[in-house]
């Protein structure tokens, strides 16, 4: 059976690494994008010369509407997903929680949590073996800021992954009888634009000085996760959260 993957935010980071890398692998690529078509259509370019078919798609994907636009237009282009990249993610403003202002708070958990639920519920529609499908693979792209906090600077963001993780474990034991299998990654701080387009452009700087490896990640190296988990290299990882943090 062939791979299909949707990657949520592929058009920047960890999730254009991580498309590219399905396509190295053999395997088909749909990619959402909130508003940077060029660089999304750059990633689909890359995909393409690995030989694969490859789309992307402009989708929100904290509008449950977009969500079920995103996956219908990927059953039409490719076929059913057999593998989800939950990727899509922002952090929001950076601050303490006093401060936080109440649309910042909702936007982070419509994209990071409201979104990736949104994005489970369709995935799970094709790949159940209950409703025909073949069983598949979840990724959901978590963060280390689920286990420390980020105390004052992203609380909100980390709750967010907190629950995010949550859903993790929960819907691996509620889906692994239907064949599907889900996982998520502790990334640790990568070297991508998200924290320059938050308003907190040192941060990966910081984090770098602290690190037992003395840098940040390069997208690559959570996507080289991301795939392991995706494919069935990992057949008998279910449930788990594994940690590419660089030892932080």
């Amino acid at each position: 059976m062939k791979n299909i993957a949707i990657v949520t935010g592929g058009s920047r980071g960890i999730g254009a690494a991580t498309a590219k890398l399905l396509a190295k692998s053999g395997v088909d690529v749909y990619i959402s994008y909130q508003s940077d078509k060029e660089s999304a259509e750059a990633v689909v370019a890359v995909c393409l010369s690995e030989g694969v078919r490859a789309h992307a798609v402009q989708a929100d994907v904290g509008r449950r509407e977009d969500v079920a636009r995103l996956f219908s237009t990927c059953d039409e282009a490719l076929g059913p997903s057999n593998i989800l990249i939950n990727n899509a993610g922002i952090v929001g403003e950076a601050g303490k929680l006093v401060d936080l202002k109440p649309e910042v708070l909702q936007h982070v958990f419509e994209v990071n949590l409201f979104g990736a639920v949104y994005c489970c519920q369709e995935a799970i529609k094709r790949m159940a073996k209950s409703r025909g499908g073949n069983g598949g693979s979840i990724v959901n792209i978590s963060s280390m800021a689920a286990k420390f906090g980020s105390p004052n600077e992203y609380i909100h963001y980390a709750a967010s992954k907190g629950a995010l993780d949550s859903m993790t474990i929960g819907l691996a034991k509620e889906v692994g009888p239907e064949g599907i299998r889900v996982n998520a990654i502790h990334s640790g701080t990568a070297d991508t634009d998200i924290h320059e387009r938050s308003g907190n452009p040192d941060r990966p700087a910081m984090v770098a000085s602290i690190n037992p490896l003395g840098r940040v990640a390069r997208p690559e190296e959570i996507a080289e996760a991301a795939v392991w988990l995706a494919l069935e290299k990992s057949s008998y990882t279910n449930g788990a959260i594994m940690p590419v943090t660089g030892g932080m």
